[in-house]
C-alpha cells in the first residue's frame, strides 16, 4: 500500500468538520441497520429499493430503456417484472454494500459460499497473476468482500470526492485487500499482476469515448467498451477468471468463479472488446436482475451526431 493510499485509510480530525455530519450521520445509520438479523435487512432493503422505484424517475427511465435495448425479444410484462425485480436489488444493495463494510467475517461466512474457486487456487499455484472480472452486479461490494476472505488480491477503485465516504469505502474495501489502485493507475494494475496478483477490474460499463471500440453487447450493436482489458492481459498474461457474486434465497450470496477464459485475442482491440463482452453477457445472464441497469450503458455512441439513446440527454465525449 502507498504512503498516500495509507494516509488515506487513517482517521484524521479533519473528518469531523460539520460539512460531514450528514455522512457520519448516514454511515452510522447504514452500520446500526445492518447489525439488525438479516430477514429484517431484507425485508427494509426491498420497500427502500420499491420506494426508489417510485421517486428515482431518470433512473428508472435509464434501466427500463437498457432492458428494452438489450432485450427486446422479451414481453413488456417480462421486461417490467425485471425492472421491478432489479430496484429491489438496487435497494437491496444499499444495505449489502454495509455488510460489506462492517459485518465480520465470521458472520459473513454463516450467509455465503464460493462455487468454483478451485481456478484461481490452480492459477496461484501456477504463479500467473490473475486479472478477476467484477461484472458490475449491485452485489459486487459484498461479493468483493467474501471473495477476498479466501483469496486476498488488489482492488480498483473510484477515489470517493467526500472524504468521509472515501475513508469509509476504503477501509470496508481493505477487509479484503492487500491495497487499493486507483481505476486510472495502468501501471500499477500491469506490476500487480506480473507480481502474481489476483486483481479485480470491471470492463462492463461505459468509460467514454477514449481507449474504447465500439462492439456489440446483448442486442445492442455498438457499445463503448474499453480496450483496457486487452492491454492488461498483453503486457502482463494473466489468467482471466470472470465471476458473479449471487444473492440466492433463503439469505445466502453465493460467489461463482467461471473457469478461466482461453483463447483470449490479445493481439486485436475489435476481436478483444466483443470476445470480453460475449463474456459478460454470460455472467450477466446468471442474476440479470441483480446487474447495475441504472448505469447509462449505452451513452456513448459511435458518432457524435448520433441520436443519443436515453432522452433528455445530449451525446457523451
Amino acid at each position: 500500500m502507498s504512503q498516500y493510499q495509507e494516509n488515506r485509510a487513517k482517521f484524521s480530525g479533519k473528518l469531523l468538520h460539520p460539512r460531514y455530519w450528514l455522512t457520519w450521520f448516514g454511515i452510522g445509520l447504514l452500520y446500526l441497520i445492518v447489525l439488525l438479523p438479516y430477514p429484517i435487512i431484507y425485508q427494509l432493503g426491498k420497500w427502500l429499493g420499491l420506494l426508489s422505484m417510485r421517486v428515482m424517475h431518470k433512473r428508472k427511465e435509464t434501466a427500463k430503456q437498457n432492458l428494452n435495448l438489450c432485450f427486446p425479444s422479451m414481453t413488456t410484462t417480462e421486461r417490467d417484472r425485471l425492472l421491478r425485480d432489479n430496484f429491489i436489488s438496487t435497494g437491496l444493495a444499499i444495505f449489502e454494500t454495509g455488510m460489506a463494510w462492517f459485518w465480520s467475517d465470521k458472520r459473513l461466512k454463516k450467509h455465503t459460499s464460493i462455487i468454483g474457486d478451485e481456478w484461481i487456487k490452480q492459477a496461484h499455484e501456477s504463479g500467473q497473476g490473475i486479472l478477476l472480472i467484477g461484472i458490475h452486479f449491485l452485489t459486487l461490494e459484498l461479493g468483493a468482500r467474501i471473495l477476498g476472505m479466501y483469496h486476498p488480491g488488489v482492488g480498483v477503485y473510484r477515489p470517493n470526492d467526500n472524504a468521509v465516504m472515501d475513508y469509509i469505502q476504503l477501509k470496508g474495501r481493505l477487509k479484503s485487500n492487500k491495497y487499493m489502485l486507483d481505476r486510472h493507475n495502468t501501471k500499477g494494475m500491469i506490476r500487480a499482476l506480473k507480481q502474481g496478483e489476483l486483481l479485480w477490474y470491471a470492463p462492463d460499463h461505459d468509460y467514454g469515448r477514449n481507449n474504447s471500440v465500439f462492439v456489440p453487447l446483448f442486442a445492442v450493436d455498438k457499445a463503448a467498451t474499453t480496450i483496457g482489458t486487452r492491454i492488461l492481459v498483453k503486457l502482463a498474461n494473466p489468467a482471466i477468471i470472470p465471476f458473479t457474486p449471487k444473492r440466492e434465497t433463503g439469505g445466502r450470496y453465493t460467489v461463482y468463479v467461471a473457469e478461466p477464459l482461453k483463447n483470449y485475442p490479445v493481439d486485436d482491440d475489435l476481436l478483444a472488446a466483443k470476445f470480453m463482452n460475449q463474456a459478460i453477457e454470460r455472467e450477466i445472464l446468471q442474476a440479470p436482475e441483480q446487474y447495475m441497469w441504472l448505469h447509462r450503458r449505452f451513452k456513448t455512441r459511435p458518432n457524435r451526431d448520433d441520436k443519443p439513446l436515453y432522452t433528455n440527454e445530449v451525446q457523451s465525449d
